[in-house]
């Protein structure tokens, strides 16, 4: 054990190197229960939804609009104008 290294910083690396065995661990054991594993030959199972994420809808909302009136009309190609002339 080298002098210029302390007890405190082997204990760390001590702690670090048990903390990732323990994720390794951990997370095959998991991916292993999850089904997550190279399937066997046949038909690929259809797409499953994911139970955290809420249901999407099929179609986008419906399209609104607005009728303008002469004014607003004339008043929104001002705002065009101004805008095309600050460039």
């Amino acid at each position: 054990m080298p002098e210029h290294v302390s007890i405190l910083q082997w204990a760390g690396v001590a702690v670090l190197a048990l903390a990732a065995v323990a994720w390794v661990t951990g997370l095959s054991r998991m991916l292993r229960r999850g089904g997550i594993e190279a399937p066997a030959a046949g038909p690929r199972p259809g797409p499953t939804a994911l139970p955290a994420l809420p249901r999407q809808r099929q179609a986008g909302p419906d399209r609104e609009s607005v009728e303008l009136t002469p004014a607003e009309k004339d008043a929104f190609a001002g705002l065009v104008r101004q805008l095309a002339e600050g460039r």
